[in-house]
């Protein structure tokens, strides 16, 4: 029989993890195929950890992964992939934005022979409309920007099959990441499926507006060079705009006979200190992450696990 492996990212969801666990194990235990619940506490301040624990203790089929800090949810999803055992891995969140009613059609892609199955939301009754805005443009911007195409709206609830882990655990491992990304960007056989996110059951998305922001931005650089060549282009522009005010400068003599350039040389010297503290910044940001990558240090820091006996490399 073959085996799923549920992955879920905790991080003080302790008010919706009962409801999350009784809906996930009741769509589980009618699937035919055998599975695991690995939940991964990313550092969580509530009562999550001693939920958690209580559940592996009274299931075997719980299977529990606890970090010494927050390392952050792509952290915790990358852990559950390392951590998994399934023939198939099913990423969501524990508060049930991500229907467990979907896993049925999981995994009748998955007897299809799928090996990435995306999952893409239609609609976010929880999100406002500022998050969906800026989530509509991001996706319109990295499009633009990279030679991958990402499907709009897809989430961090997706489905790959065990030899589409082995080339993310292999090879995918970066200090800066966008894990979903990655996912679409792997190839092998391919499956979209549409869902409508549910309301969240308790507590508030650990996402700020701000946080958006930064993982856009980080999105952005990892799979982008254009914003490399902006400086190329700015020269350009730049050197265009020199050449105009000259020519302005030239006729303004030959009609006035004194040319006052006092207003047009301020206004060229704060355009063009624009346009390099951009540059210099974006490169900035390039180093920040190239600087990331040398340092090499770990994406999780595992403190205990309950019912797995091997400790996966971090």
């Amino acid at each position: 029989m073959k085996t799923v492996t549920v992955v879920v990212s905790v991080y003080n969801e302790e008010q919706a993890l009962p409801q999350f666990f009784e809906a996930v194990k009741t769509v589980l235990d009618q699937a035919v195929w055998d599975y695991e619940l690995l939940f991964v506490n990313d550092g969580s301040t509530d009562g999550s950890l001693e939920l958690l624990e209580r559940m592996a203790a009274s299931d075997g089929r719980v299977k529990l992964v606890s970090f010494s800090r927050n390392f952050g949810h792509e952290a915790a999803m990358i852990a559950g992939l390392d951590y998994s055992s399934g023939d198939l891995v099913i990423c969501m969140d524990a508060d049930l934005q991500h229907p467990p009613e979907c896993i049925p059609r999981i995994l009748a892609a998955a007897e299809e022979g799928c090996d990435v199955i995306t999952m893409v939301r239609t609609r976010n009754r929880s999100a406002g409309f500022i998050k969906e805005l800026a989530s509509a443009g991001f996706y319109r911007l990295i499009n633009a920007l990279s030679d991958v195409q990402f499907e709009a709206n897809a989430s961090d609830f997706f489905a790959v099959s065990r030899r589409a882990v082995e080339v993310l655990k292999g090879s995918y491992r970066e200090k800066v990441r966008f894990l979903r990304g990655y996912v679409q960007n792997l190839g092998f056989k391919r499956a979209k499926l549409e869902y409508e996110a549910g309301i969240r059951v308790a507590g508030e998305s650990k996402y700020s507006l701000r946080k958006l922001f930064s993982f856009a931005v980080n999105t952005i650089l990892c799979f982008s060079n254009l914003p490399l060549r902006l400086g190329i282009y700015a020269g350009i522009l730049t050197g265009g705009l020199g050449f105009l005010v000259m020519l302005y400068t030239i006729w303004t003599w030959v009609r006035v006979g004194t040319p006052d350039g006092y207003a047009t040389i301020v206004v060229l010297i704060c355009f063009m200190f624009a346009v390099l503290f951009l540059i210099v910044g974006i490169m900035g940001e390039y180093i920040a992450i190239l600087f990331a990558e040398m340092k090499d240090r770990p994406i999780y820091i595992v403190e205990r696990t309950e019912n797995i006996s091997q400790r996966r490399a971090t």
